[in-house]
Order: C-alpha cells, then structure tokens, then sequence
C-alpha cells in the first residue's frame, strides 16, 4: 500500500502512522531507502537494541566496514537516569483535551542481527502525574521535531475508531456487490456520510444538547456517534413527511366499536356473490 501511494503521489510528503504491530526493521528500511522516502512513525519497545552510528572507514583498514558504533543505553534504562533531559510540553490528546506531558528525543542506530541498520529518532513519552504508562515512539525521518512526531501519532486512535465505526452503523465491507467498482464506489460513499453525520449532528448540537444512549454497565462521558446518527435520524423524520413511514393517523379498524349486540349480519344474495367475485 506504501509503494503504491508512493507511486501516484511521487512528490508529496507522506506520513504513515502505525501501532507496534508495524515495528518491523524490514519495513522501516523499505520506507527510508525509497528514491523518495516515506515518513513511518510507530511505537518502539523500550529495550530495543540502539547503537551509536558507525565510525568512519580509517585508511589502510582491512576488513569489512562496520554497520553500527557502540551499544547504547535502552529507553528502559534511559527512564531511570536523572541526568536525562526533558521537555515539558502541552498538546492535544486523544479525548482532545490538552495534557501536559515531558518528551526527551535523541537519534539513534537502531540494529538487529541479520537485518539492515535503520537510522531513527526515538521520543519518550512520561506523564508528570503518573497517570499515563512510559512509551516510545520512533520516526525514520531524523530531522523530525518530537513534539511533531507526538502530533502525528496522537490521531490515529481517532482513524481506527472512525473505520470501526463505519464499518459497525454504516456498512462499509459488508457491501453485498459482485463487482469490484461498486464497491469502489459505494465505500467512498459511507465514508463521506460518515463525515457528513458527524458535521450535521454537531451543527444541530448547538441548538440542544446531544441524548446520549448509556447502560448500566457502560456510562459514557460524552457522546459517540450512535448518538450523532440517532439525533440526525429524529431531525430527518421531522424535517419531511418522505422519511416518516407509517400514516399520522391510526388507520386501523377495531370490530368491537361497530358491533351492535343482537344485530345479525344478513348473507349476501346470490347477485351480490357474483359482482364480488
């Protein structure tokens, strides 16, 4: 997918987020040794083996040329040593509040036998409260800034949970289409309705207040987009009577409001049989 965006956008700088499942040194070479390199930020184990750069070649050395300098301290260690520099910094996390957290960032070699040597720049991450686990994260682009990198990194939770979510109430994968351009269409399609609730729900926000649906097991602190989809859906069945499926009045009829005791129903003649048939 990284080589085929690569080669419909050859200039365009592109950024890929990823979780740890995409810590792979195969990857992250394949992304920096593009004729134009790709971005891929992700996170990185703290005991992850990190290495000085190799030194240079000196004349007259025989032999083959080294692939990476001494072994540094990992990130685990690196936690514990008072005499490591932070950053304090504020930025939007992902409830979209603004934390306040401590960075400290250095480049490094990043190497594993057998593999080739990527050449990163790892940011820790720690929370002055204590109420957010240490991590790490790494980026191949070393020229990069750390709190850029936390930037870029912060937002994926909110594309899973927007393909979770359209996948769940819209039906994006679950398209029962036999041609592969339908599909290529219709998903394009629900991911702009997705776009569209979610602007429309929070214009109609600011008129009353979003109902949110909760349980007995799950109290949810602001609304979701069931919420969003079900306040557009009450607004769409007022807004026109095209949307409303059943009649304003009751056209039902009740037997017992007709009935008379003792009154008998007369057969029908023999004519009347036969216009009726």
């Amino acid at each position: 997918m990284i080589l085929q965006l690569r080669r419909w956008l050859p200039h365009r700088p592109l950024v890929v987020v990823g979780d740890s499942g995409y810590v792979v040194l195969d990857l992250l070479h394949c992304c920096q040794s593009l004729r134009e390199p790709v971005t891929l930020i992700t996170r990185l184990r703290l005991d992850a083996g990190l290495y000085d750069p190799a030194p240079p070649r000196q004349p007259g050395q025989t032999g083959r040329p080294r692939v990476k300098g001494s072994r540094q301290p990992t990130l685990k260690q690196r936690l514990d040593d008072p005499d490591l520099p932070w950053d304090t910094v504020s930025v939007s996390w992902y409830d979209g509040a603004v934390r306040t957290l401590e960075l400290s960032s250095q480049t490094a070699l990043w190497y594993h036998h057998g593999k080739p040597p990527v050449p990163i720049r790892w940011v820790l991450v720690r929370d002055p409260d204590g109420e957010l686990d240490a991590r790490a994260l790494l980026c191949t682009d070393q020229s990069v800034n750390s709190v850029q990198i936390l930037q870029w990194f912060v937002p994926r939770w909110q594309l899973e949970v927007t393909y979770q979510e359209v996948r769940a109430h819209l039906g994006v994968e679950t398209q029962r289409q036999w041609s592969d351009r339908a599909i290529a269409r219709t998903t394009p399609i629900l991911m702009g309705l997705f776009s569209w609730i979610a602007l429309v729900s929070h214009s109609l926000q600011q008129e009353s207040p979003i109902t949110q649906r909760t349980a007995a097991w799950y109290d949810k602190p602001s609304p979701t987009f069931v919420d969003a989809i079900a306040l557009v859906r009450r607004r769409l069945w007022l807004a026109s009577q095209s949307f409303s499926m059943s009649p304003p009045e009751d056209d039902r009829e009740n037997p017992f409001q007709t009935y008379t005791p003792g009154l008998s129903i007369p057969s029908p003649t023999p004519l009347e049989r036969t216009k009726s048939s």
